[in-house]
């Protein structure tokens, strides 16, 4: 990947995914003009502390301690402090590329140029991130207000020597990890301790990769339903563009474009004239409903993408006409815009899980399919079980969506004394999201593992019959990594297998590859 210069305004999701996943060592750092940016912060703090100025979080405590005045001789006590008592995370530590993604997201922040910070503290964060230094942050402890005070604490109390870091494989104390990889703990300053651990940096990465996970998925989803119209002799009359256009939903109308293509030149579908016009729901309404949550997952991309490049702590650091500093306390910590955009993210997966399962009940039912397939995938049911027990699986994790998908943001306990009297959850709900989206890439697997062995059946009654462009892909792909079944065996090799597919993407490459050649 090539190697980002943070700015403050262009950083991406892709980018926040490949450096989440880098795994070597890297050179990150600032544009000029973010440096000059910085620069001219840090000097405004300097010179609000010279003048005694009162100042949340400069010259005085945090939260409900906001009118205690802290005197100048005591800042970096201050900043200290504020490290050490705010990083009381609890449970198991996030993986690696969630931290990675927080440390970026977080620089990328404070090279905006609001939050007053140092030079030399900015590029610690970076070199730390550069060099594969991940602090050990545990998953629970943010109510996404006041931002991710106690995972970003986490990470600052590497910075100055505390806390445990994973470097090259091992876990060691914050010091030990910053002394192999050849850094230096910091002396936070004025403002630096609040600047580090006061903002959205958990929720934006938990997005940032919630995002790409589903889009993915979704798109996955799509390929898994279209496969599955073949092999139940579905019929192609629902994705009419005709249909589509009469009720103009811009993703319903795509996933419909997407469908047609993946199925192009496909003799496994009922041919126009036949007199069973309609599918059952779960087939003939696949636009309708994996376009809704296509819908989803892009509003969140389009929240968190705003929020990648947003100026998330508080107080922020501004001029006036005439030049003079000012630091203006408001909320652009509070996580409620991410926390909304993961709930519904979250709503829209569990419905692609939900109607994956239903199409894959179709699949292995043989009264719902009409008997087009045998009983649970299998010739010789009875002395056979098949695919019986993959419904199972699937509907198991589909029920887990349901008591997942509650939303997160519609909870709030008020903190710091009731001073700070509504929180938005947000890192619950990310953390939500993507537990869904992980149980929905199982269900599409199993999904797409079924519809390939129900293909093979219709192919022993119709030899000549030709999958889509997009399908003959993913058939091809499957039967790459997992045969036909013709007898029981032990499945979940297979399962995970094609679970591998679609999580690593090479699923939705294939397809994406095979469609692209036919255009040529």
């Amino acid at each position: 990947m090539s190697q980002p210069l943070l700015d403050g305004e262009h950083l991406t999701i892709e980018t926040v995914h490949a450096v989440a996943h880098a795994t070597a060592d890297l050179e990150l750092g600032l544009t000029p003009e973010a440096e000059a940016r910085v620069n001219r912060a840090r000097a405004a703090v300097e010179q609000f502390v010279a003048d005694g100025r009162i100042i949340y979080g400069i010259t005085t405590g945090f939260g409900a301690f906001k009118d205690r005045v802290i005197p100048p001789d005591q800042a970096r006590e201050l900043q200290r402090n504020i490290v050490m008592s705010h990083a009381v995370g609890v449970g198991e530590p996030f993986e690696t590329p969630v931290v990675r993604a927080m440390m970026l997201i977080r620089a990328n922040t404070l090279a905006k140029g609001h939050s007053g910070i140092r030079l030399e503290t900015l590029r610690l964060l970076l070199d730390m991130l550069a060099r594969g230094v991940h602090p050990i942050v545990p998953i629970q402890g943010s109510l996404g207000a006041s931002g991710d005070l106690a995972p970003l604490a986490h990470i600052a109390l590497v910075m100055i020597g505390l806390g445990e870091a994973e470097y090259r494989g091992a876990r060691l104390s914050g010091d030990e990890a910053l002394r192999r990889a050849g850094l230096t703990p910091v002396t936070l300053a004025a403002k630096e301790g609040l600047a580090l651990t006061n903002g959205t940096a958990l929720m934006a990465a938990l997005g940032s990769l919630a995002v790409t996970e589903a889009e993915n998925v979704a798109l996955c989803a799509d390929v898994a339903g279209a496969l599955s119209l073949e092999a139940l002799h579905g019929t192609l009359w629902a994705l009419d563009p005709r249909i589509h256009a009469a009720r103009p939903h811009p993703r319903q109308s795509e996933c419909a474009a997407h469908l047609r293509a993946l199925l192009a030149g496909s003799t496994f579908v009922r041919p126009p004239d036949h007199p069973d016009v309609q599918d059952a729901y779960t087939l003939r309404c696949i636009p309708q409903v994996h376009g809704a949550c296509h819908d989803a997952i892009k509003y969140a991309r389009w929240v968190v993408e705003i929020e990648l490049n947003s100026a998330t702590d508080n107080p922020l650091i501004f001029w006036e006409a005439d030049g003079a500093p000012v630091a203006i306390s408001g909320g652009n910590f509070h996580g409620e815009p991410l926390a909304i955009a993961f709930d519904y993210l979250g709503l829209g997966l569990t419905e692609l899980g939900n109607i994956a399962e239903r199409r894959l009940t179709r699949l292995t039912d043989g009264s719902s399919n009409r008997h087009v397939l045998p009983d649970f995938l299998t010739e010789d049911g009875g002395l056979n079980s098949g695919f019986m027990l993959t419904q199972y699986t699937a509907a198991a994790l589909a029920s887990e969506n349901k008591a997942l998908v509650h939303p997160a943001s519609a909870d709030t306990i008020p903190t710091s004394a009731n001073w700070e009297d509504h929180v938005s959850n947000g890192p619950i709900a990310g953390r939500q999201a993507r537990q869904i989206i992980g149980n929905v890439a199982r269900i599409v697997a199993i999904e797409l593992l079924a519809a390939a062995q129900a293909i093979d059946f219709r192919r022993a009654a119709l030899p000549e019959a030709q999958l889509g462009r997009g399908t003959r892909a993913a058939y091809a792909l499957i039967r790459d990594h997992v045969p036909f079944i013709d007898r029981d065996i032990v499945m979940y090799p297979h399962l995970e297998a094609v679970h591998r597919l679609v999580r690593d993407g090479r699923l939705r490459q294939a397809v994406a590859a095979a469609l692209a050649e036919t255009q040529l």
